[in-house]
Order: C-alpha cells, then sequence, then structure tokens
C-alpha cells in the first residue's frame, strides 16, 4: 500500500523529467551514457572491495577457528601453567576475532573457573554479548544467572524468558530446565504435558547415545553424606586401595582383573577411560580360564574402539566360550550377533533362545532385546504387553535404553494405559545420563581442593536442572559460611529454596532442613507450625532425625497442641527406626520425665509458684540441668559405695 502511495505521488514528476528530457536532446543522452559508464566503473570497483571484504572476513574466521583449535588442544593435554597461559591467550584472541565457539568457551571458564581463576563479572559480560548474537549456549547461562542471581539482579522473569529462548533454539539444557520447572510448577504453571514435550526432546537425543554405546552415567556423591575413609563400595577409589586391587590383579585375582577391566572400560571409581588397561586385564583373566573376561572381550571386539579393532570373528569366538559356561554376558552377545546379523547369518530363533537364557539369569541387557523383539515383532508375534514386562525388568536392573522405551509407551500409551506422569518421570531419568551430568565429577574435585565457589556453581547450574543430589549439595556448600559469590544476606534464602526444591523429590534430609530453617527463622519468618508440617511427612519418611524433633515439638507445644503421650511415642519411635538416635533419645526422656514430674509436683504444692518461668528455664537450659542431676547422682553414688 505505501509502494502504491509512493508511485502515485511520484507520477507528476516523472512526467516532467521525461519532457525537460525530450527538449534538451542529444546533449543530455551524451551525460547520461558518459554517467552510466561511470556507474559501471564504480560497481566494478565495489565488487572488487566487497569480495576482499568477503575474503578478509574468511581469513580472519579462519585463524579465529585456528587459535580456538590449537587453544583445545593445549587444554587437553596440560602440563604446566606456562601451557594454560598459552591456552588462555590462544582462546581470548579466537574471541577477539568474534569466534562464537571461543568466547562461550572462555565464558564457561570465568564462570565455572575451569583451567584458571574464577572471574564471574567478566562471564557476566561475556555471555551478554552472546545472548544477543542468538548464540542459546549463552542464553541459558544468562538465564542461570539471573534465577540465582550470581553477578547479575536476581529475576526469575528474565530467567525464564532466556530459558525459553534457548530452548526454541534447540538448547538441550534448557528443554531440561522447562521441562523440570513446567513438572513441579517453578515460576510457571504446573503443565505435565509442557514438561513432557521439552524431557522428551532430550530424552530422545541421549536415547540415540546410548544406542552408539556411549556409556554416560557418572558418580555423583552427596557431600553430607561423605565417608571420611573410602572403601570397595564408594563413590571413588582411594589410591591406596587402587594399587592393592592392581597388586591382586597382577598376581593373577580374576575377579579384580575383571573388576578393574570394567572400571577401565567405562571410567568408574575415579579412574579414567581407558580400553588398552581394560582389554589388558580381560583378556589376562580370560587367559586364566574366567568366563567374564571372555564375555568383556567379546564385547570388546563386537564394538571396537582405539585399543581393540572390531572384529565379529573374534567377538563370536570369545561369546561362545562364554556362552558354554552358562556366562549371561556371553549368552547376550551370542544372540546380539544373530539378531544384528554381525559374523554370523540373521536368525531371530537364536537371538531369541540366547536373549532368554540370559534375560533368566538376571542380565538387563538381555531382557532389553527380548522387549525390543516383542515390540518391534522381530522374529516373535508383536506383543506390547510383554515388551512392557521385559522393558519394566530391565529398568529395575539399570538398563537406560529400557527406560526410554517404558516413557515412549507410557507417553503414546502403547501397551499400557498412558500416564503422563510416569513418561515424565522416566523422560527424566533418561535425560540425566548426558553429558553435562560430568559437571558432577568437577564439583566434587572443586570441593576436595578447597575451590568452594567453584565447586558451588557446577552444583547450582546441575540443581537448576532439577538434580536432586545438586540441590541437596548447593544447599550444603551454602551453609558453610565460606561462600563469597553470594552476599550473606543471600546465602539462607538460597539455602532454603534448594533444601525444599531436593525435600520436593522425596529427600528426608531435605525436609528435616526445611522445617530446621522455619523452626529458627533462617532465610524466613519463624513459623513452628510450617516446621512441624516438614517434621511430621520427613517422620512419614522413616527419618529418626524428624521424629526425634517432633516429639520435641508435642513436649512443648510448638506449633502444635503439646502432648506429653505422644512426644514419649514418637521418642520411643526414634529410638527404634535409628540405632543411632538411643542416646539423644534416653537424655531427652529422662529430661521429660523430671520435668514432667517438677511440674506436677510444684502444681500440688503451691498454685503461686511461677510455673511458666521454670518451664523457660528448663526448657532452654536442660540439658545443663540434667547434666547437674547426673553429676548429682555420680557424686551420691560414689559417697554411698565409700561409706
Amino acid at each position: 500500500m505505501r509502494a502504491l502511495l509512493a508511485a502515485l505521488l511520484l507520477t507528476p514528476f516523472w512526467a516532467v523529467v521525461q519532457k525537460t528530457e525530450e527538449s534538451l536532446g542529444n546533449q543530455r543522452g551524451k551525460t547520461i551514457s558518459k554517467e552510466v559508464t561511470l556507474n559501471k566503473t564504480e560497481r566494478l570497483t565495489m565488487q572488487d572491495s566487497f569480495s576482499s571484504q568477503a575474503q578478509e572476513q574468511t581469513a580472519k574466521e579462519d585463524r579465529s577457528q585456528q587459535f580456538y583449535r590449537r587453544s583445545l588442544k593445549i587444554l587437553k593435554y596440560l602440563k604446566s601453567n606456562k601451557n594454560k597461559e598459552e591456552a588462555h591467550k590462544d582462546l581470548a584472541k579466537a574471541a577477539e576475532m568474534g569466534n562464537q565457539s571461543a568466547m562461550e568457551k572462555l565464558a564457561a571458564d570465568m564462570l565455572f573457573g575451569y583451567n584458571g581463576p574464577q572471574n564471574i563479572t567478566t562471564a557476566v559480560s561475556l555471555y551478554e554479548v552472546l545472548a544477543e548474537e542468538g548464540s542459546h549456549k549463552g542464553q541459558t547461562a544468562l538465564g542461570f544467572l539471573f534465577s540465582y542471581g550470581l553477578g547479575v539482579e536476581h529475576n526469575q522473569a528474565k530467567a525464564l524468558v532466556y530459558y525459553t529462548f534457548a530452548s526454541i533454539g534447540g538448547d538441550p539444557i534448557s528443554q531440561i530446565i522447562l521441562g523440570y520447572r513446567f513438572w513441579l510448577g517453578i515460576n510457571v504453571p504446573m503443565n505435565c504435558e509442557a514438561a513432557l514435550i521439552n524431557y522428551r526432546k532430550v530424552a530422545h537425543f541421549i536415547a540415540k547415545q546410548l544406542e552408539e554405546n556411549e556409556d554416560m552415567p557418572v558418580e555423583k556423591v552427596r557431600l553430607m553424606e561423605r565417608p571420611e575413609n573410602q572403601s570397595f563400595n564408594t563413590e571413588f577409589l582411594d589410591w591406596d586401595v587402587y594399587q592393592y586391587y592392581r597388586f591382586l590383579a597382577e598376581r593373577g585375582d580374576t575377579q579384580i582383573q575383571v573388576y578393574l577391566g570394567q572400571l577401565h572400560l567405562l571410567g568408574r571409581k575415579g579412574l579414567e577411560r581407558d580400553h588398552a588397561k581394560a582389554f589388558y586385564y580381560f583378556l589376562k583373566a580370560a587367559n586364566a580360564g574366567d568366563a567374564n573376561g571372555m564375555a568383556f572381550l567379546g564385547k570388546m571386539y563386537l564394538e571396537g574402539s582405539a585399543a581393540v579393532s572390531q572384529d565379529n570373528a573374534t567377538a563370536l569366538r570369545y561369546f561362545k566360550i562364554a556362552a558354554d559356561k552358562g556366562n549371561p554376558i556371553g549368552l547376550w552377545g551370542l544372540g546380539l550377533l544373530y539378531f544384528r546379523g554381525r559374523g554370523v547369518q540373521v536368525n531371530y530363533t537364536e537371538a531369541f533362545r540366547y536373549f532368554q537364557k540370559a534375560a533368566e539369569k538376571g542380565f538387563s541387557s538381555a531382557q532389553f532385546q527380548l522387549g525390543i523383539m516383542y515390540h518391534t515383532g522381530s522374529g516373535v508375534r508383536k506383543d506390547y504387553k510383554l515388551a512392557f514386562r521385559y522393558f519394566y525388568l530391565a529398568s529395575h536392573n539399570g538398563q537406560p535404553l529400557a527406560v526410554y522405551h517404558l516413557a515412549e509407551m507410557y507417553a503414546t500409551g502403547t501397551g499400557v494405559f498412558r500416564s503422563c506422569q510416569n513418561a515424565v518421570e522416566l523422560y527424566r531419568t533418561v535425560c540425566e545420563l548426558g553429558r553435562w551430568s560430568e559437571k558432577f565429577l568437577a564439583a566434587y574435585f572443586a570441593y576436595q581442593a578447597g575451590r568452594t565457589d567453584p565447586s558451588l556453581v557446577h552444583y547450582l547450574f546441575l540443581a537448576e536442572m532439577g538434580y536432586e543430589i545438586a540441590q541437596s549439595n548447593s544447599a550444603y556448600i551454602m551453609e558453610s559460611e565460606k561462600v563469597k559469590i553470594f552476599h550473606k544476606k543471600q546465602v539462607y534464602p538460597l539455602a532454603l529454596l534448594l533444601w525444599k526444591r531436593a525435600a520436593t523429590q522425596g529427600n528426608a534430609f531435605a525436609r528435616v532442613k526445611t522445617g530446621d530453617y522455619h523452626y529458627y527463622g533462617f532465610g524466613t519468618q519463624r513459623d513452628h507450625t510450617t516446621a512441624v508440617v516438614h517434621y511430621s511427612l520427613a517422620a512419614n519418611q522413616h527419618s529418626a532425625q524428624a521424629m526425634f524433633n517432633l516429639a520435641y515439638m508435642y513436649e512443648h507445644g510448638l506449633g502444635i497442641a503439646k502432648d506429653i503421650h505422644l512426644a514419649r511415642r514418637w521418642y520411643d519411635v526414634a529410638a527404634e527406626t535409628s540405632p543411632d538416635a538411643f542416646i539423644p533419645v534416653f537424655l531427652a526422656r529422662i529430661k521429660l520425665e523430671v520435668t514432667h514430674l517438677l511440674h506436677v509436683q510444684l502444681l500440688n504444692l503451691t498454685e503461686n509458684w511461677k510455673l511458666p518461668e521454670l518451664d523457660r528455664i528448663l526448657r532452654l537450659h536442660w540439658d545443663l540441668f540434667l547434666m547437674l542431676l547426673i553429676v548429682v547422682l555420680l557424686i551420691l553414688l560414689i559417697n554411698s559405695r565409700w561409706n
């Protein structure tokens, strides 16, 4: 419409021009011809200029990419601080040239304290530039920073906007965060279907990686329960213990050989993934006749790696020997070869037979494969109910792909009644296996090294994604009074928020902590009634501490009607629930009975006695009173013996 209006307004002007040109004749034509020639020359010059600029821009991008790749290579094989400085210089040069990947890496280094000191202010500046340029990683990072008020103002509305843009752009971390928020209704209306859509996108991506044999689960250490002495069953192997296992393995202990081989194959217990070492230990066990060692060798040859070339024939040979000994991994391996036609002809009947034998021995991967066969109708009649049954068994035995397929069945109502809630919870379990979970290791090692703030930022980032352990660990660190990246006024409100989120996910200890915050008024108004609610919920989860606290509340009528009988009952239940609660309960019961006796006796002696004042004194200093009473009784006992 505007173009049409402009054309109508300009019509008289062009009519005048046309008449003028006709009157001027050939002279005007010559002038125009000369101008056209000049315009052609100018256009050619401009084209050359643009071409030159494009070439310069391409060369600049190539140089920035070279700097970026070189910095990554140096950082991967760091040997000294000098190398670290060189890598940072290259990274900074690449970032200055506008390389987005370099800017993202540099900003992450500053935020999380990778390869150098932490600098949140600089990280914020870099992420703001990245977000403006459309970087989805930058948008996600800014959402995280605004969510906790880290280096910027605390603003959940801005956080939600950044997460939404990043999620639309396909960033999996923002999709997980939005899924978590919609699932529990955090700053958005609770919406199970919206949560399902976000989680499903990421779970589909993770499932594809799992199908390619990329084992992703990592150890997640709960800081408040971390034992002082590491042992065989803890999250990380102590160096001395590892050396002892190596000694036993060299002495011919096949069980330890297979165990060390598995750790190196997957990179568990704090050990690096090293297929060469894994192959070495499996081969030693196999040569000694161990069926597990042979089966794992078959698996390595089937999958192939930098240490072992893919070889179906060798895999078949090792699987066959292990299977003949009744080894479930060997049976599963043979089934997989027949199912996929690797080294043998495809034979679903044989595949089903081997999978079934391994599944009967409780091997989760075999149970999963039976589920796949029934789900797709491969060699058997399609049966979604049987598929669901095998997926369910495999998921309970720790098979992550089975969890994904169960989620798909619940999401689509295939072979089972559709359940959005069940689907979301299962998709979420799969999403938590992503590469980003490796931040748990970085967070733990930073904490061990005394780098509290970088450790906290790692845990907070994971907490934002909904990891319950990260929420608990973040709150635990914030209570340590070593945190410098937050103002003191921010610490308790944020810690309470994190404890609440962890409690919502079923953590009884976090539920007790939430009750404590309301009892003492940490980060919120003192509210004994709310404290009682949280203690009651934790007591239903068999928390002895919650039971003890609830008994105390009943004893003194705090947030609930005073009831001595219920107080006694909860004290007794706490002692029955945990042996560690016996002594505290014993002392509390003595104090309760003595106080109750004094109340009753004094009430009978006189009505003018200031019982409320006595109750206040005993409540505040009951432990001192009890100690004094015990000392007096001991003195009397000793005197009676001497006499």
